[in-house]
Order: structure tokens, then sequence, then C-alpha cells
């Protein structure tokens, strides 16, 4: 599979991953700024954004899928990779699975441990619930979203996925249909026979729960034992939409060692 992907600057590389949900596009404003020092990648995985859809959805899979992209544009072994949520799993799973091709990881709020997927099925209820046969307005798909959503910026988060067809249609960028019925997948817990031992970077959210005490003394050290965790005070899950400026310095940093 062919990901979409938008390139940005020279240097050493910096691969994006983004999350559930999410597209390359949710990483544009901190490329542009990494891209002064890096030559920055920023991708759509599979059934997201520009990148194909298809029926399956897994890591495995999208390893395979990045691993394909690595190829493509002749990447390693000097490439930083870094992937938000789903993303950070995705590049995990890299890093495992072809330590050889990278210098380095980031992984931004998110565990290798199993993830209880409940806390999607509001967002699941209200995507399926606009009804994009009949769909007029963008203020419809949000009438609809907020029967499930109460906050205002997830439910704006997720219609930056809505667009119009050639044939003045909606629809969405990433495959509903597949992410719903794979969910119990995207929570799956990342393992492996042998550890990653080079330079991990993970950043949690003061705010957020994805990271907890017990993944940090045992769970990413079992899988990444030269990893450091840090906090960004006062941020949530979207750590790099709410606190850029720490978030961009923390991985200039990382990036440079």
């Amino acid at each position: 599979m062919q990901l979409h992907f938008r390139e940005l600057g020279q240097g050493t590389p910096l691969v994006i991953l983004h999350g559930l949900f999410g597209t390359s596009d949710n990483w544009q404003t901190l490329a542009k700024r990494w891209s002064t020092t890096h030559r920055v990648i920023v991708v759509d995985l599979r059934n997201h954004g520009r990148s194909p859809h298809t029926p399956e959805h897994s890591y495995e899979l999208m390893s395979q899928d990045v691993l394909g992209l690595f190829d493509q544009l002749s990447l390693g072994p000097d490439v930083t990779l870094l992937g938000h949520s789903m993303g950070g799993k995705v590049a995990m799973r890299f890093a495992l699975d072809h330590p050889a091709r990278l210098a380095r990881l980031v992984v931004m709020d998110i565990a290798p441990r199993l993830s209880d997927m409940g806390h999607q099925d509001d967002i699941l209820a209200g995507l399926n619930a606009v009804n994009l046969a009949t769909l007029q307005t963008r203020q419809e798909a949000d009438t609809a979203l907020a029967q499930h959503i109460s906050n205002l910026g997830v439910r704006q988060f997720l219609l930056k996925n809505l667009y119009r067809q050639d044939d003045n249609t909606f629809a969405w960028r990433q495959n509903l249909a597949a992410l719903t019925a794979h969910m119990p997948a995207i929570g799956a817990e990342i393992t492996a026979p042998q550890p990653f031992l080079k330079p991990a970077l993970f950043v949690r959210g003061g705010k957020s729960g994805y990271i907890s005490t017990e993944d940090k003394l045992y769970g990413i050290p079992a899988l990444f034992p030269n990893s450091q965790v840090e906090t960004v005070v006062d941020a949530g899950h979207w750590l790099h939409a709410e606190k850029p400026d720490e978030v961009y310095a923390l991985i200039a940093a990382f990036a440079r060692s």
C-alpha cells in the first residue's frame, strides 16, 4: 500500500504518524517548525486522510505500510519516528519490528499496554449518526455529532474529516466502517520477543491518563529500556495541539541527541 504523505524541509528525517480519526494535516504547524532543521514527512495512515481505505486494520499491517513508505523514500537508519496515540502504537510496532531502520523513537501519550476502547463509543456513535446520504451542511453534521459528543473541540476535530466530493455529496476522509469494526484491534497491546534498544522518548499529557505511573515504571521500560518519559504539564491527550511550544522544544532537543 502506498501511503499519502507530505514532505517539508531538509536534513535528518523526522516521520510523523497521527492518531485515531486524525490526518497528517493535524501536524502541519509543528511540522513546519521542525522543517527548519529536519526533513519532515507527515503521513496519513491507512483508512485515514488521503491514504487508501481497506477492510483490514491492524498494527502489523500499519507497520508494514510504514516500512513500504521507508523503502519508497529510501529512509533509514537515521530516522526519528514520532507517533501520537494510535500512531504511537504504530511507531512502537515498527521500532520493534525494524529497529535497524530507526535512530530514535518518539511516542506521544500512549503506552504499549492493552487499551479499553470503550471511551470511543460516544465518538463512534456520533460519527455513525451522521447520515451522509442526506447531509446538506456541516452544521447538520455537527448537530448529529452533538447528540453523542458534548465537547465542541472534539466535534471540530472530527469534522475536519468531512469533505465534499465532486458530485457535491459529503464523505468522510476516514474509513468509518473499518475503524468501527476493528476498534478492539486499535486498543491491542504491543508486545515483542526482543526490546527496542535505541533511544525512545515518551511524552505524556499531565491531564491525560493514557500513560500511567505503572506504564512509566514497568510497561514502557520492558520494551524500551533506553527510554525516558516526559510530562507536558496542563496538557491532555492532544498535547501537541494544546501545548505546541513545549512539544516542539522536547522533540527538537531529542531529535538532535
